[in-house]
């Protein structure tokens, strides 16, 4: 019992428990969702692709705990004018539907119709489920 502590793997608390569970099935939600649309709608590859580069980031920040190394950036500075500008609407739904970033604004609306549809539907199957194991 002594040894798992001090390597790391000790107990967890029931919050940090139901935060892993709650992330698992948020993914899995999300998957779901996905690939039932299928390749047919940007936001679900959008979506499909973040889910797959996120489980390989995690893969690779493992490794990168181990062996951790120091970059020194070498040269001169170049200064970068920043042109600030206000997010419009638009901007503001590219960032809320997966793949929006790349699209133009019609594609940007008929996109996010559907894929408030597709959220909706998924509501009312987790509230059935939820229903379900309640009872």
């Amino acid at each position: 019992m002594k040894r798992s502590n001090r390597l790391g793997t000790g107990f967890q608390s029931n919050e940090e428990i139901r935060k892993r569970n709650t992330q698992r099935i948020k993914t899995v939600a999300d998957r779901s969702m996905a690939r039932v649309v299928g390749p047919r709608k940007i936001w679900s590859r959008a979506l499909l692709f973040k889910l797959r580069n996120r489980a390989r980031i995690q893969v690779g920040l493992r490794k990168r705990c181990l062996v951790s190394k120091k970059k020194k950036v070498l040269g001169k500075e170049k200064k970068v004018q920043v042109i600030s500008r206000e997010p419009n609407r638009a901007d503001n739904l590219r960032k809320l539907v997966p793949g929006g970033d790349s699209m133009d604004i019609c594609s940007l609306l008929e996109e996010t119709a559907h894929y408030i549809k597709c959220l909706a539907t998924q509501v009312k199957v987790m509230q059935s489920i939820a229903d379900l194991y309640s009872t």
